[in-house]
This record gives C-alpha cells, sequence and structure tokens, in this order.
C-alpha cells in the first residue's frame, strides 16, 4: 500500500498536511472527505521524491537524522515488531516532514515486496555503507544485531561532527573579530595616526612606511580586494568541484605537516571501522573493501584502497598492500596482518577501529585546544606591529628634541 502526501483545508480554512496510506490518490481524498477535510493536493510519496531529487533546496538526510532513526528501527526490529509497522511507527515518531517522506516511501516499496536494503538504495539518500550492511544483516537473518551495530555507529560518527562544530564555533569567531578589528584600526585608526608624520622631514622608519602604504592600499582598493577575493573563492570552490581539482587538494592536504598526519588518521579510523561492520555482517572482504574506499573523503587514499581490492582479488594480503600505500598508520597495519594469520580479522579491525578513533580523538581535541591561543598570539601580533610603527617615529622626534 503506497503512502500519498496530502494537504488540505477543513471547515474553518485552516490547511492540513501530512500522510496517508491508500490503494490510489481517490482513496485518500475519500479519506480526507470523511475526516470534513475538502483535499487541495495529493501526491504519491515516490513521485514527489523523483520529482524534488535535483531540486536546489532539496533537504537532505543529516547525520543527526540518520543515527536517530537507526536507534529507534533498532529498539522496535528487536522488539519483533514486523518491519513495514517498524519503519511507519519511526516516521510518524518524526517531527520533520521530508524524513517522514523518505521512511513512507521506504516502507512502500517494502509493502511491494522489495527488501529493507532494495528500498533503501531506490531512495538514494543513504550511504553506500549503511546499505551494504543492511543487506548482509538480511541475509544472515540478524538484522537486528547489525541495526544495533549501526546505530552504534551513526551516534559515534555524529557525536564527533557535533564535538568539532562545537570547538570550532569560539575559534571561527574570535578569528572574524581579529580580522574586524584590523581592518578597522589599519582603515580609520592608522590614518589619523600617521598623518602627523606625513608632513614632517623625518625620515621614517621601515615598518612605519610599510604600515602607511599598507593603509593606503586598504581604504583605497578594499571593494577591488572584496570584488577580487569572491571572484577567487567562486573560481577555487568551481575548480575543487572537478576531479583534477579534488585530487589536486587531497594530494596537498597529505603532503601537509600536521593537517596530512590528521586527514590519514581520519581516514584510516573511517576505513577500518567500515571494513570492521562489513566483514562482522558477513559482507566478502574484496565488497568491503571497495565499500570502505567509497567511505574515504580523501580521493587519493580511495584509489589506493581499491588498487589494495584488486590485489587481494588477486590472492594478495591485504596488510601489505595497505602498507604499500603508506596512507595506514603501521600499527593499524600490524593488527590487519595479525588479524589475517590468526582468521581474527574482524575482531583485530574493530581493535584497530577503536585504537584509531581514540587517536583521531585526541589530535582533534589537541588541535582545537591549541587554535584559541593561536589566534589570541596571532591577533597581538598584528597589533603589536601596528604600535611599534606608531611609537617608533614619537619615540625617535623625542630624541631628537
Amino acid at each position: 500500500m503506497p503512502a500519498y502526501q496530502y494537504s488540505a483545508i477543513d471547515a474553518n480554512g485552516k490547511q492540513h498536511k501530512g500522510l496517508m496510506d491508500g490503494d490510489s490518490a481517490r482513496q485518500i481524498r475519500q479519506q480526507l472527505r470523511d475526516q470534513q477535510l475538502t483535499p487541495i493536493q495529493v501526491e504519491p510519496v515516490l513521485d514527489q521524491n523523483k520529482s524534488t531529487k535535483f531540486g536546489f533546496f532539496q533537504k537532505t538526510l543529516s547525520a543527526y537524522d540518520l543515527a536517530l532513526m537507526t536507534r529507534q528501527l533498532s529498539v522496535l526490529i528487536a522488539a519483533s515488531i514486523p518491519l513495514e509497522e517498524a519503519i511507519r511507527a519511526v516516521a510518524k515518531q518524526s517531527e520533520k516532514r521530508h524524513v517522514q517522506s523518505l521512511l513512507m516511501s521506504v516502507r512502500s516499496k517494502v509493502l511491494e515486496g522489495h527488501s529493507l536494503a532494495q528500498a533503501l538504495q531506490q531512495s538514494s539518500s543513504f550511504p553506500s555503507l549503511y546499505i551494504a550492511t543492511i543487506a548482509a544483516g538480511e541475509r544472515s537473518g540478524h538484522l537486528d544485531l547489525i541495526l544495533d551495530q549501526l546505530a552504534d555507529y551513526t551516534e559515534n560518527r555524529y557525536a564527533m561532527q557535533k564535538k568539532v562544530q562545537g570547538a570550532m564555533i569560539y575559534p571561527i569567531i574570535l578569528m572574524l573579530m581579529s580580522f574586524a578589528i584590523i581592518m578597522g584600526l589599519m582603515t580609520y585608526v592608522v590614518p589619523d595616526i600617521v598623518k602627523v608624520f606625513a608632513n614632517t622631514k623625518q625620515a621614517l622608519p621601515w615598518i612605519t612606511q610599510v604600515l602607511m602604504v599598507s593603509s593606503d592600499v586598504i581604504r583605497t582598493f578594499w571593494p577591488y580586494m572584496l570584488v577580487l577575493s569572491v571572484i577567487f573563492l567562486f573560481l577555487l570552490t568551481r575548480f575543487l568541484r572537478t576531479s583534477a581539482g579534488h585530487y589536486t587538494l587531497d594530494r596537498l592536504i597529505l603532503k601537509l605537516p600536521l593537517i596530512g598526519k590528521l586527514s590519514r588518521g581520519i581516514n584510516a579510523a573511517r576505513f577500518a571501522s567500515t571494513l570492521s561492520i562489513l566483514t562482522q555482517s558477513g559482507v566478502p572482504l574484496v565488497d568491503a573493501l571497495k565499500i570502505g574506499a567509497a567511505v574515504s573523503s580523501n580521493w587519493v587514499i580511495r584509489d589506493a584502497v581499491n588498487i589494495a581490492a584488486e590485489k587481494v582479488t588477486e590472492g594478495g594480503n591485504l596488510a601489505s598492500q595497505l602498507e604499500k600505500s603508506g596512507y595506514f598508520p603501521p600499527m593499524m597495519v600490524q593488527m590487519i596482518r595479525s588479524g589475517e594469520s590468526s582468521g581474527e580479522l574482524d575482531r583485530m579491525l574493530q581493535r584497530a577501529s577503536d585504537m584509531q578513533d581514540r587517536e583521531v580523538t585526541s589530535t582533534i581535541t589537541t588541535l582545537l585546544a591549541l587554535l584559541e591561543p593561536l589566534m589570541l598570539v596571532f591577533m597581538a601580533a598584528i597589533v603589536l606591529v601596528i604600535v611599534i610603527a606608531v611609537m617608533l617615529p614619537i619615540v625617535n622626534m623625542n630624541n631628537l628634541i
């Protein structure tokens, strides 16, 4: 029984919107009339999703929505509630209309005879890791356990994302305020102070001359600088969206001293966690490697994992191939080698994932803790340069007197 999204008005002219199940749009309109509502619009959820797939303002499934939905579905499936009823209950529990529509469309596909993984895949809103893991759970008959693992994974991912976002708020505000203060000093304060020395025959220190020239340039050309900055950012964004731009940025990130190490750690943790979940779910290693490569945010590392998957298909050793790439920590490679030798690869992958997660969390916490004082030091250094440039001519004049 497909789901329909309706819009109707009551006798007082108040508009009502929601989702209803029915065999046809005509049946939905009749149900609305039985409720003393006048139907305005009734559309199948699936058709509506397809029509807005390429819309500019399309709402996507956030990490929070995915984590919450997975946990709720895991609890209901573990309680032996039928799948289609569990999906319907989760849809009604959500307060977001686009999440409700997405889940009801998935439920419609399940009622038509599709598996949950097939229904999720047709919606084009779920990660490949998510779909592959659920497909493995359905094949093994342990969907409740797989959903529980997925719930832990998505919740940890959301928690890390919120932690980073929350920790970045203060440094970003501080950076913007520092930039605004420096621009204000250079545009309004410095010219009024240094113009006292402009008509004097005294030789000004080089730092004062540089400050005066910089102030004049900013005051004269700031509109052009702003326009050029916007154009540069636009062109840079367009370039980074291309394959060549993406590869260029990823290679640059990996070469940076501290950022590169952090990027390798994050991708290694994500890869190990993904591979652990998939192997525990019964997904073949080669398929798990391809999915693990797809979830990597760095395309250079993604290509390295794909090459490793091809070598494993030919009979190669996974740990050796990952070690050749040079993008994975030696400790993690050694743990994978040990897991392959002992036949406990899934357990060793889980340990490697936990180890990498702790290391990445520690690194991010340290960097974010250092970012705030570094921003303060940077701002203080700029202000100090301005003060020195202003005070040096005054000191020289006093010496001459």
